[in-house]
């Protein structure tokens, strides 16, 4: 890469640490400290502001840049990832948006303590929710280091390794100082940015196959050296049964766990009625369907024009594939065209990221705060003490992150999602949906069914071929896998509505009858709703 393609990305990414910085100083200095303030930005925000920030905050460097990356490199089996990442946006809307939006405060465990003990409830989900959130977050920190690797010439680990601590600083910056209010900001300018990022260079890669997708596709087929088995299925999960398993665990896992990730659902408490609430939703699908089917023609395109073997020698796992589609639409390297739009994407890339980790870091340190230290120190924990607690909080995951980027940097970034949305759909959803819709659901199945869900799910990816077993995995060297499938959603997603189930029916405690229809009609109604 040469030294202008640095100068000018690098120039691009002060820009916009600038102004989120700028944003994050300014808020810092009209904030007025409470609770509401710092987890909702005082719910102040309109639908249309909503949707955008919802759509900033899911449309991740996972969707970006290794979405893109697998569809190049797997053709048909990667469109898994955009589809899977859309359908999820159906269940939002039809089953939790408003509900949530009524039934909460601040937190996933707000919806299920209004019916149950709060301390074990509120404890065990606030446990999921920030291991939902680290796993996230590894996933943006590969992908910063990624891009990072490929803008210096892929030649410094010292350079991807000081990339994701830098990340992570700054994201715990944009959390402590601005709080829900300056990372919604950052999310709608990151938002605004992507789109028209990603706009610009499927406008390009149509108009070098003249508008001609069939052109388009054949010549990606042809460069893959799969010929049509390029576009059907099976290139990377048809093989055998074990492929094909991990094809349906994670078709549920993406599917499922955006109901659960806790990143998205305290999205829904900064607006100020339900109504708003579903509204926002309404417009973020407008703008992730348009951004994904997008995804689809640039990764196309990047097999096409660049060509898998390419890609994946820039990155094994695909995750600079559109950095380099730019670079070629640009008129290639040491061009100007090619130049600029390398580092236009490149800045685009790196802002998705810091905008992700900020929405991801509020989410959690309000879980450990919000959740864990006002259920263990709940007489005592004031509404300033508790946003302290986030604040530091914070700077805890953030280094927890680092860590974990650092040891996972070689994986693709949208797998990486994929294990934190099997984790979501396996701890958060079951009891989500339990807690809404079962009269009979009580303290003890809540509790199983986090539990139930999340410990079977972190122990399946600890046992998986992600973490040992093979060259690609974590630990390459070593081998004590005992679980085949890459992604453990098929197996944990039902044990988590299974113990759910299980607990309640063994439960000494009879259902509280009238609290479950005092939350009905205030999730159905919004009466009462905060």
């Amino acid at each position: 890469m040469t030294g202008t393609h640095q100068t000018l990305a690098l120039v691009l990414f002060s820009v916009f640490v600038a102004v989120t910085l700028g944003i994050t100083t300014w808020v810092s200095r009209h904030r007025h400290g409470s609770a509401e303030e710092f987890y909702a930005g005082g719910r102040l925000f309109s639908p249309l502001e909503n949707g955008f920030a919802i759509a900033g905050d899911y449309m991740s460097a996972a969707s970006f840049l290794g979405i893109s990356g697998l569809i190049a490199l797997y053709g048909y089996d990667g469109m898994l990832y955009s589809v899977g990442f859309l359908v999820a946006w159906l269940v939002v809307l039809l089953l939790v948006a408003e509900l949530v939006r009524n039934c909460g405060r601040f937190t996933l465990a707000d919806v299920v303590a209004a019916r149950m003990a709060e301390r074990p409830v509120r404890i065990a989900a606030g446990t999921s929710s920030v291991a939902v959130s680290v796993l996230y977050l590894v996933a943006q920190m590969v992908g910063a280091g990624s891009l990072v690797a490929l803008l210096l010439g892929g030649s410094s680990e010292a350079a991807r390794s000081w990339t994701v601590i830098g990340v992570g600083a700054l994201m715990v910056i944009y959390v402590s100082l601005g709080g829900m209010r300056a990372t919604t900001w950052i999310q709608i300018v990151k938002a605004v940015l992507l789109m028209a990022g990603t706009i610009a260079l499927t406008v390009l890669v149509l108009l070098r196959f003249h508008g001609d997708v069939n052109s388009l596709l054949s010549t990606a087929a042809e460069r893959s050296g799969h010929g049509l088995g390029f576009l059907a299925p099976g290139l990377r999960y048809g093989g055998d049964w074990t492929a094909r398993l991990d094809f349906i665990s994670l078709g549920l896992a993406l599917v499922l766990g955006t109901a659960g990730l806790p990143h998205i659902l305290s999205r829904f408490y900064t607006v100020p009625t339900a109504r708003a609430a579903r509204r926002s939703v309404v417009w973020s699908i407008g703008l992730i369907g348009s951004f994904y089917l997008m995804t689809i023609v640039l990764g196309f395109g990047a097999a096409a024009l660049i060509g898998p073997d390419e890609v994946r020698a820039s990155n094994a796992s695909g995750n600079t594939a559109v950095p380099l589609l730019a670079l070629d639409l640009g008129g290639g390297a040491g061009s100007t065209g090619g130049t600029v739009l390398f580092a236009i994407v490149a800045a685009v890339a790196f802002a998705t990221i810091l905008a992700v980790v900020a929405g991801i870091t509020l989410a959690s340190s309000a879980s450990v705060a919000h959740d864990l230290y006002a259920s263990l120190r709940r007489r005592h924990a004031k509404q300033y003490s508790e946003v302290a607690v986030a604040r530091v909080a914070a700077a805890g995951i953030g280094a927890t992150a680092i860590g974990l980027g650092l040891l996972a940097r070689d994986l693709n970034v949208a797998f990486l999602v994929g294990l934190a949305f099997a984790v979501a759909a396996s701890a958060n959803l079951p009891v989500l949906l339990y807690s809404l819709f079962w009269r009979k659901f009580t303290t003890r199945g809540a509790v199983w069914s986090v539990y139930g869900g999340l410990i079977p799910a972190v122990l399946l990816v600890l046992l998986s071929p992600v973490v040992s077993g093979s060259p690609e995995s974590l630990f390459p060297g070593v081998d004590f896998h005992l679980f085949p499938l890459q992604n453990p959603g098929a197996v944990s997603i039902p044990l988590g509505f299974l113990a759910g189930w299980i607990g309640t029916v063994t439960s000494p405690e009879p259902p509280d009858e009238a609290r479950h229809a005092e939350t009905e009609v205030r999730a159905l109604t919004g009466a009462g709703a905060v």
